[in-house]
């Protein structure tokens, strides 16, 4: 019996057995989708915060989903990595949505006049880029002309200026350094003049009042995206949707915060690293992966408080309902390779913060602190004790599981907590459907007899795994959802090219079929 046949014979039983069941115990196991809203369907070159963000909304309640996970929501730049962001606390504002800002007054459907034909499977981030900066330069002329005529009182130019007092902790120096980037034609800020590079305060008095009309554009389009956001958050907790947020445990070397932070890093004297982040070989690569950030003086942080970390753990907590952080192994112990290293493996590991890193965000946050640890990879037995101490769920990826059952801490029945979110895979690994038809034919006779299924629906199988699982949290991509090949992964590890381009069309998600089998797993697996 096909999918299709299934749907037919026991939607309308599971319907009202389900349901009927879950209105009378509270709610204790969770399921959702892992997209990031780059891949949302939108006409202008990338997923944006418009109607398909808020599709893709509808679909999860339709479907019986309370959870969307995201990747790390800050501006990306070389790469286009949203995990190399430019800035612990800003928002990405290519996803800022055209449409959106229509309806709010600042653009008008002649200032769309020169859109490329984009791709809509794909995002082409170079032509994508230069063309949403022109649009959102459009809308903030029109916000220009809006104040000209006295038009000051006007709603949205009250919202931006209280924005920009409410955020002014990290929105001064976040606008400071992307218009001082531009004028220095986008260079890292260690090619800057002296003065500026290391953030003297006489220099960034000077280029405050030089580039003050660009400091305030960039300043305009955070509020843009935060605006947009704050709506599709509200939309998204009226359908009972949690958002999971990310946290990139490093930052990239040109991005804001090392720039303005420098002392909260290890560098030299003139602002280069000393020693950068990355990690031994392992599953996804023989040479460990080099990932180059610069890694953090734990000292000067302890001094503060932990300050910095509180905040910006604070500022995802406003644009979302929890985060993952990523890398969490980082906190107990990290790799630490040398800054002109050719490859990971001449790392070492190093002691992190440990316990008084998470015992100060209690202090801030309180003792339920709403946190994912991703703990994937080398882990150790202090690693998982620090998880444990603060409670926090652990990552069980089914793919690492099903390929070697003999590693039992990723085989369902195995698995010896609730408080665990159950993947199938992650944007790090191929796509499931692609996985699979890597495999031997051993591994594959082993799914078979484990799912009691012939494979042709892998992807829907492992999804069904993880619903069936113990697991508190069931979240699976998109792409599996969806049946995808390796040809819509977000991301190959140790590749610098062609990754996080990945967009889905809507006609794929509006199937029938597939959104009825969702719904009946979601209900028989109490989800």
């Amino acid at each position: 019996m096909d999918c299709k046949e299934l749907n037919a014979s026991v939607l309308s039983a599971a319907d009202t057995e389900a349901e009927d069941t879950q209105e009378k115990k509270v709610r204790t196991r969770f399921s959702g989708i892992l997209v990031h809203p780059t891949s949302f369907p939108s006409p202008h070159g990338i997923g944006d915060l418009g109607q398909g963000a808020y599709d893709f909304i509808d679909y999860l309640e339709q479907t019986g989903q309370h959870l969307w996970q995201v990747l790390p929501l800050g501006p990306t730049g070389f790469g286009d990595s949203p995990y190399q962001s430019l800035s612990a606390f800003a928002g990405q504002i290519y996803i800022i949505s055209p449409e959106r800002l229509k309806e709010d007054g600042l653009l008008e459907d002649q200032d769309l006049w020169d859109e490329p034909a984009f791709d809509p499977k794909k995002v082409d981030y170079g032509t994508v880029i230069g063309w949403k900066m022109r649009v959102l330069r459009s809308a903030y002329a029109h916000f220009l002309e809006k104040e000209a005529s006295g038009e000051a009182k006007d709603p949205l130019a009250a919202e931006f200026e209280a924005f920009c007092l409410q955020q002014r902790r990290w929105l001064d120096d976040y606008a400071l350094f992307y218009a001082v980037k531009d004028s220095f034609e986008g260079r890292c800020w260690l090619d800057w003049d002296a003065d500026i590079r290391d953030g003297l305060p006489s220099a960034k008095a000077a280029y405050t009042k030089k580039l003050a009309g660009e400091i305030r554009f960039y300043k305009f389009t955070q509020f843009l995206f935060q605006k947009q956001w704050t709506e599709l958050r509200a939309y998204a907790a009226q359908k009972e949707i949690t958002i999971i947020g990310d946290i990139p445990i490093f930052m990239a070397i040109d991005c804001c915060d090392v720039w303005s932070q420098k002392k909260l890093f290890c560098l030299d004297s003139k602002g280069y690293p000393t020693e950068v982040a990355g990690v031994p070989p392992d599953y996804f690569s023989e040479t460990g992966q080099l990932w180059g950030n610069p890694l953090y003086d734990w000292k000067a942080h302890e001094k503060s408080g932990y300050a910095w970390w509180i905040d910006r753990v604070k500022r995802q907590l406003e644009l979302v309902d929890c985060v993952r952080i990523d890398h969490f192994r980082g906190f107990e112990a990290y790799w630490s390779v040398p800054a002109d290293a050719e490859t990971a493996i001449e790392g070492a590991w190093k002691k992190g913060p440990g316990e008084k890193l998470f015992l100060a965000m209690q202090k801030e946050l309180g003792e339920d602190l709403p946190i994912i640890a991703e703990d994937l990879g080398i882990i150790t037995d202090e690693v998982t004790q620090l998880r444990k101490q603060f409670n926090l769920p652990g990552m069980k990826v089914l793919q690492f599981g099903y390929g070697d059952m003999t590693d039992t801490q990723y085989v369902p029945h195995f698995y010896d907590t609730v408080n665990c979110v159950c993947y199938t895979g992650t944007h790090d690994n191929e796509t499931t459907l692609g996985w699979y038809q890597h495999q031997s034919e051993e591994v594959k006779d082993r799914i078979r007899r484990y799912g009691n299924c012939d494979g042709s629906g892998v992807s829907l199988d492992f999804i069904r795994f993880a619903l069936g699982s113990i697991a508190k949290y069931a979240i699976f991509p998109i792409q599996d959802l969806l049946q995808l090949d390796n040809e819509a992964r977000m991301n190959t590890p140790g590749v610098a090219a062609a990754n996080w381009a990945f967009r889905y069309e809507q006609w794929q998600l509006d199937e029938g079929w597939r959104k009825d089998w969702l719904k009946i797993y979601t209900q028989i697996y109490g989800r």
